[in-house]
């Protein structure tokens, strides 16, 4: 549940714009005042103009009407555009910070937040807002100064009658207080349905989900499911529009019938057998009452709307308050020219307090140009201890420098530009091949990206494609085999052509003829760099200047290939169940 919205927190927003919404309230101003006359000129239409059948006074006070009207019009329209405007600016702010504050975020984040719920608040949260953003302001001073003018005039038409119209007033908001509250109650249930429901067309309808509800049967399922989540938005929708609804309409009533009452109260009001109100008075005060009734009923409402749109904020609020497990100092330390020093120093790791250790003790020097390859047991902590190098997770004791400096003390900037990373999970983007290279070298040329594809044995099979390398790869590559996603995401990092590079089972979805081609490219790539290589197929790690074997989160042992297979330990046991590579064949 989102907590209660500070209004001046959400007012803080506006504070860039306050020039253009200076000027929207002099606009305000100006066709409040201007309108305000058309009363008093019709006041004197019916008590001077036409019973004194004066012709001029009549033309100009009608062309004054007419006047008004064009000047208020102008007026509407351009305060309109400017408080869009600002609106919109706002609103763009909004999705902006709410991403670039998400693009901080660990990594333990989206591993516990379903992907359908960030994007619900990013476009159904902040679109919800659109409304109120965009017309609150404007209406809140446009209406305001409406009310307070026309009670001005009205009070000088005859204070008596300015006295029975507003008798009501403290009914109708204390009505609108308490709808507002309810619908800012249905507003949140509101947002979170609809939360649900991106999450679940996000899942299943991606192409793994399709995928899987298919071949598991579960389509009707999952539509019916679907078809739950949509009925109880119906429901929450219903509710949030009929929301006060009866107590609404009793002002409606209530107001309809003040004219009514005015003339009846006109008429109760005589001396010497004649009413104290002129006609023309009587007239141009009912037309005020109308003038009056619309901006405060749209007052009304705009609090009413200001209230419900407090559960958005309050949602768009709570993402913007999340603090960040992982920062950049303000003081960073310039790598400079990297040569490729990688050192874990005493390095523990937890994913919470009450996560247990993940890696305990770990001290390891990779001096630069050499290769490391980490071993071990699923679960023994071989991913989490390379995501500590490029800094996707922060150390929980101890230290990791390259070249001496600690990653905490480096800028996020140059720690990208050190260290690449190929993982097991290749991600592609939705676009050419080119656009999916180029996402690691946005200014790569059209050879270097033909000479990062051939270094990861994939180029002659993009130039195969009827579009070559413009070729769409599909949602999340699905366009692809998982082996040649690998060979993307590898000559993705071979473009970038970082000195330190961190392969975590990079090759695990390739079959045994490509592995050999793409692990060639890797160790010519490699070739005076640093390389952390993370594997299952010990093939592809038997010729490393160093092995680590992880138990638990702990080096159980440490040496080279020969050197592990003669002590008989744990390496041993790998190296005997490994299909591909057995202790003779060393």
């Amino acid at each position: 549940m989102a907590a209660e919205v500070d209004i001046r927190r959400v007012l803080r927003l506006f504070r860039p714009y306050r020039g253009r919404l200076s000027v929207v309230g002099l606009l305000v101003g100006l066709s409040s005042l201007v309108a305000l006359a058309s009363p008093f000129m019709l006041r004197e239409v019916l008590d001077v103009a036409l019973p004194q059948g004066r012709t001029g006074l009549l033309t100009l006070l009608a062309a004054g009407m007419i006047g008004v009207a064009v000047a208020t019009s102008v007026f509407g329209v351009l305060q309109t555009y400017i408080s869009t405007g600002v609106g919109q600016s706002v609103m763009h702010d909004l999705r902006t910070a709410v991403y670039a504050h998400l693009q901080r975020m660990p990594l333990a984040f989206f591993t516990r937040t379903r992907t359908g719920e960030v994007q619900s608040r990013i476009a159904n949260d902040i679109g919800g807002m659109q409304s109120t953003v965009t017309s609150t302001a404007t209406s809140l001073v446009s209406n305001f100064t409406s009310v307070l003018a026309t009670v001005i005039a009205m009070v000088a038409l005859d204070w008596r009658l300015t006295a029975v119209s507003l008798i009501m007033l403290p009914f109708f908001v204390w009505v609108s207080r308490r709808v507002g509250r309810e619908r800012k109650r249905i507003t949140g249930e509101r947002q979170r349905q609809m939360a649900a429901m991106s999450a679940i067309v996000e899942e299943s309808l991606s192409v793994s989900g399709i995928l899987l509800g298919r071949t598991m049967g579960r389509s009707r399922a999952l539509t019916g499911q679907f078809a739950d989540e949509s009925r109880g938005l119906v429901d929450l929708e219903i509710r949030s529009s009929m929301a006060g609804r009866w107590r609404q309409s009793t002002i409606g009533i209530v107001m309809s019938a003040m004219p009514a009452v005015i003339y009846w109260a006109a008429g109760l009001t005589v001396s010497q057998g004649r009413p104290l109100v002129s006609i023309g008075t009587l007239v141009a005060f009912t037309t005020l009452q109308a003038s009056l009734f619309r901006p405060m009923v749209q007052l009304l409402q705009t609090g009413v709307d200001v209230q419900s749109s407090m559960a958005l904020f309050g949602r768009i609020f709570e993402y913007l308050d999340l603090e960040p497990d992982i920062e950049e100092k303000d003081e960073t330390v310039p790598l400079g020219r990297v040569r490729g020093d990688v050192r874990f120093e005493r390095v523990g790791f937890s994913y919470g307090p009450d996560a247990g250790t993940a890696l305990d003790g770990i001290d390891i020097d990779v001096p630069a140009g050499t290769g490391l390859a980490v071993v071990g047991e699923t679960g023994s902590g071989k991913t989490t201890l390379s995501y500590l190098v490029p800094r996707l997770y922060d150390v929980t004791r101890g230290r990791v420098t390259i070249d001496g400096v600690d990653v905490r003390d480096v800028s996020f900037a140059d720690l990208a530009d050190a260290v690449g990373v190929v993982s097991q999970e290749t991600y592609l983007f939705h676009a050419s091949v080119a656009d999916n290279l180029r996402f690691a070298k946005p200014g790569a040329t059209d050879e270097e990206l033909r000479e990062a594809a051939r270094a990861a044995q994939i180029h002659d099979h993009i130039v195969s494609l009827p579009d070559g390398y413009d070729t769409l790869v599909g949602e999340r590559g699905y366009r692809f085999s998982g082996g040649e996603k690998q060979r993307l995401a590898i000559a993705r990092t071979i473009l970038r052509n970082p000195p330190i590079l961190v392969l975590d089972e990079a090759t695990s979805a390739l079959d045994t003829r490509t592995e050999r081609a793409v692990q060639e490219a890797i160790d010519a790539l490699a070739e005076g760099r640093t390389t952390i290589t993370i594997a299952h197929r010990l093939s592809t790690v038997r010729d490393a200047d160093q092995i680590v074997v992880l138990d638990h989160g702990r080096v159980a042992e440490r040496g080279t290939h020969d050197e592990l297979l003669a002590l008989g330990g744990r390496y041993a046991t790998l190296v005997s169940r490994d299909t591909t590579l057995s202790p003779t064949a060393a």
